[in-house]
């Protein structure tokens, strides 16, 4: 890895310069073998020997970088510390909202989630139960930092997500009849509840919960019961018992 690339996957630490550049870094082989399956375009790999089992030479032809380095170079120059086989310079994805017919029967949407590690585990929650759209808010940290594309454990690589203005996107759907559903601790039991044919299901902010703006958007809430005495749920853990209880109606 010359110093042209070490610093420009450095900056991409960055979302100021993910932003500018429209690239992301995907590092770790279970995250490049993710990558590698999808048509997301390569521009840039360097990697270790750990990594030749992916490589085939169609792969290797499709990159314009390909430059083989060492542990400490990815180390040096990624996010994880633990990382001793490859990293990647990716083009950022970018999605078509889906419209009220191209929306699918259930959809998620956050609301100011800014945990890294709380908004990758929930894209691999959506991504296990067949869950292709999530509409963030702009408030929400960037799905395609270090931290949240690691965390996915490939997830990245299949979900649409959809940086919007949340409230006015969602009065939108209402208006087209999709029902806006808001997990709140004042909600009926999601045990009993049957969502309708097409909904879109908010999840707000680890501390805050759903935003006032988006409160009053909303067609119903509902929430999980509690039955024993901790205060709250983590949000990702929140979205996963959710998506199931949906999933099975």
């Amino acid at each position: 890895m010359n110093k042209r690339w070490s610093k420009e996957t450095r900056a991409l630490l960055q979302k100021k310069k993910r932003k500018e550049t429209n690239r992301f870094i995907v590092e770790g082989y279970k995250n490049l073998e993710e990558l590698f399956r999808s048509p997301l375009k390569v521009h840039a790999l360097f990697y270790t020997e750990k990594l030749n089992p992916l490589l085939n030479k169609d792969l290797i032809n499709s990159i314009s970088v390909v430059d083989e380095t060492t542990p400490e170079l990815l180390k040096q120059n990624g996010n994880l510390q633990t990382n001793d086989t490859g990293l990647a310079v990716v083009e950022t994805p970018t999605f078509n909202l889906p419209t009220t017919e191209e929306l699918p029967n259930f959809c998620l949407a956050l609301d100011d989630v800014r945990d890294p590690g709380n908004l990758g585990t929930i894209l691999r929650v959506a991504d296990w139960y067949g869950i292709k759209d999530i509409f963030l808010s702009k408030q929400c940290t960037d799905p395609f930092s270090p931290k949240v594309v690691a965390s996915t454990m490939g997830a990245f690589s299949r979900i649409q997500t959809h940086i919007v203005d949340l409230p006015e996107l969602l009065t939108k759907y209402k208006s087209d009849g999709i029902q806006i559903i808001g997990a709140d601790m004042d909600g009926k039991d999601i045990h009993q509840f049957i969502p309708d044919q097409k909904s879109i299901m908010v999840m707000g902010s680890e501390s805050h919960g759903i935003s006032e703006e988006v409160h009053q958007v909303l067609s119903t809430k509902i929430t999980i019961p509690k039955y024993g005495e901790a205060e709250s749920l983590n949000v990702a853990i929140a979205t996963a018992i959710i998506c199931d209880n949906i999933k099975r109606v």
